[in-house]
């Protein structure tokens, strides 16, 4: 926990607030990708939050015993630079275990 960051396990319902930060950052997840990456492992999304405000999210889907992907690694412009999404990347990371991982990214 980093100046009181709380990281918990996303409800299927948080889905929409990380789809909704994604596309404002100009991503553009498919429509149903979310649900179904859920439906593959719906103990590896995480959001972080801040005095009950959510600030961050992640997702780490585990395919079976050997692979991973990592997804929606967003924190709000505002929180960015402090530490936060340096907090759910571990907690990512934890959830995979030793897994091999791959991963989208935008270089801005």
């Amino acid at each position: 926990m980093r100046d009181n960051l709380i990281v918990r396990k996303m409800a299927e319902a948080d889905l929409a607030l990380a789809l909704e930060w994604a596309a404002a950052e100009g991503w553009n997840p498919g429509l149903y990708d979310a649900h179904c990456f859920y439906a593959a492992d719906p103990q590896g999304f995480f959001v972080g939050e801040r005095d009950g405000v959510p600030i961050g999210c992640v997702s780490a889907v585990r395919y079976g015993s050997g692979f991973g992907f990592l997804g929606l690694y967003i924190v709000k412009a505002e929180h960015r630079g402090q530490g936060f999404g340096l907090e759910l990347w571990r907690t990512a990371l934890d959830h995979f275990g030793d897994r091999v991982i791959g991963l989208d990214g935008v270089v801005a």
